[in-house]
């Protein structure tokens, strides 16, 4: 069972779950608008506080390669705590959304987990 969640008019996918790391009111209370531009999102629990990290696709251009998805293992193991628990969400497009039926709302709207 695929897990989305919504948060604003952003949608996204859980890829990764370690250790049962998301949580989605720690999520939506961590977010802002800045990592609205990245394709991925980690989150990672280090001394019980969750922190975001933003990354783009592989094949975007023009971007430094500790930036692309294909650098999260290596963040996870340099940057944070051995073990630590953590998640990454992939940004849905336009056409997966619509094929989901999940609607751009609002950006002031109320954020909202969904599961299909």
């Amino acid at each position: 069972m695929n897990k989305y969640i919504t948060v604003g008019h952003m949608h996204f996918e859980l890829i990764k779950e370690h250790r049962d790391a998301f949580d989605i009111e720690q999520f939506k209370d961590k977010y802002n608008e800045v990592l609205n531009k990245y394709d991925f999102i980690v989150g990672d629990i280090g001394y019980e506080k969750l922190r975001l990290t933003g990354f783009f696709r592989d094949d975007k251009k023009k971007t430094d390669i500790d930036k692309k998805f294909s650098a999260i293992e290596d963040y996870l193991f340099e940057y944070c705590n051995f073990g630590c628990a953590y998640f990454i969400l992939r940004k849905l497009s336009k056409a997966e959304q619509k094929s989901l039926g999940l609607k751009d709302e609002n950006p002031s709207a109320k954020e909202e987990s969904i599961e299909k």
